[in-house]
């Protein structure tokens, strides 16, 4: 499918990347630009575009699921937009020769209404859009029509000022290039050793060039995976799979973090973690719990943008156990921090025996929790080794316990009645 070219096309495409803006990390300030968009428009979505020479790249997002980022440019509404500097309104994507014919308007989400104003620099070069989006046919008044074309203005405020940043930090680094490449080369280093191990680790790693394996006599490990995500993956193109499951497994490792939860590995569409593993403390079953509910809550939050659009809701499921194992780190060239033990095998049973949606824990972990957190009796299940193991659905804290309906924030009842039952109980 070919698609418009501006007649400027050479000159459009250095000034873009002069910017050096494509896939950078999203920005509040561009992010509130879309959605006061999409509020004054009436609009279910809107977006701050550029348009690269085969691709238009989404700077921010309103109304769009967190894994669409880009599209190809042949089937991209703004390749007309960016062809001049004047707004482009199509009331009506069906009636529109323009655009009636494109997949996004003949096939799902079957938008019916597109409105988008370039982004143009003082030179005349159209970088790329901000847009409005329906899935209903839409007419737009005047005013709002200007305001988009001054919230354009806004964001093209926003190119210059990044521009001039970027000529200052080059002119810096051209002042100071070797000093500069001295502490980026080390901050890289470290950076790079901080994101394959936990600090403590890569501490004890740069000081004695190597680690001793640790021994953790209670820890809490936590599984998850998506359902029917190798389906998915036969039906996805790469790049796609891959922004999702970034989207996800990095919602993942924020909560996490806050949480006290090192992230151990992903594998495929698996997510591994652990607390309690590196320093000695009495709440990491509970902590385990509070983020495994946090999870459960983002992936909603994701799945009703993705539902917003009719993309397909993913489900996940949880598995939590706790019991002793043995830390450390393997490897020379390629370092990786691991946990092995019985405790490991068992929270992957917990897992694997659970249910799209759910958290499902042993019975050491509800005999932890179980004066915090409502638990649902599943009964036993008989592993490989004929061991029994009961299980237990988390399904949330405490209704006096909770700030929210869905019972997955803590309230400050939730702290003291933990604080009262950690004096009662030790490991």
């Amino acid at each position: 499918m070919s698609f418009p070219v501006p007649a400027n096309e050479a000159e459009r495409l250095a000034a873009v990347r002069s910017l050096d803006i494509l896939d950078t990390a999203p920005d509040i300030a561009y992010d509130e630009i879309g959605e006061l968009a999409a509020q004054i428009c009436g609009c279910p979505i809107a977006y701050v575009s550029f348009m690269d020479d085969d691709r238009l790249w989404l700077k921010a997002k309103y109304g769009l699921p967190p894994d669409f980022r880009q599209c190809p440019r042949e089937i991209a509404f703004c390749a007309t937009t960016v062809c001049g500097t004047e707004l482009v309104n199509a009331p009506d994507l069906r009636q529109d020769s323009r655009f009636s014919q494109l997949p996004f308007v003949t096939d799902d989400p079957h938008f019916k209404f597109y409105c988008g104003m370039p982004l143009v620099t003082n030179e005349g070069y159209a970088l790329g859009t901000l847009c409005v989006m329906d899935f209903d046919p839409h007419h737009l008044t005047f005013e709002q029509t200007e305001s988009l074309r001054r919230l354009s203005r806004q964001v093209m405020t926003l190119l210059e000022l990044r521009r001039k940043l970027l000529e200052l930090d080059q002119a810096i680094t051209q002042l100071d290039h070797t000093r500069a490449d001295i502490v980026a080369e080390k901050a890289r280093t470290d950076e790079l050793l901080l994101n394959i191990l936990p600090a403590s680790i890569a501490d004890e790693l740069k000081r004695n060039g190597k680690v001793q394996p640790k021994y953790a006599p209670s820890a809490t490990i936590l599984f998850a995976d998506f359902k029917g995500f190798t389906l998915l993956a036969e039906r996805t193109e790469p790049v796609t799979l891959v922004g999702l499951l970034d989207q996800y497994f990095t919602a993942f490792d924020e909560i996490a973090v806050r949480h006290g939860l090192e992230k151990l590995k992903t594998i495929g569409d698996a997510y591994m973690a652990v607390a309690g593993a590196l320093t000695a403390n009495r709440r990491h079953p509970i902590d385990t719990c509070l983020a495994a509910l946090e999870i459960q809550a983002a992936m909603d939050r994701m799945n009703a943008l993705r539902e917003k659009i009719r993309l397909p809701a993913l489900e996940l499921r949880i598995g939590i156990h706790t019991g002793p194992i043995i830390a450390g780190v393997v490897g020379k060239r390629k370092f990786t921090f691991d946990i092995w033990g019985d405790a490991v095998n068992t929270a992957a049973i917990m897992e694997a025996n659970g249910a799209p949606g759910r958290i499902n824990v042993s019975e050491t972990v509800a005999g932890r929790v179980g004066a915090l957190f409502e638990l649902e009796p599943r009964g036993p299940i008989q592993t490989k080794h004929h061991r029994s193991l009961e299980m237990f659905f988390l399904n949330r804290l405490k209704s006096d316990l909770s700030r929210d309906a869905e019972g997955r924030l803590p309230n400050e009842k939730f702290s003291a009645e933990c604080n009262r039952l950690l004096t009662g109980f030790s490991g």
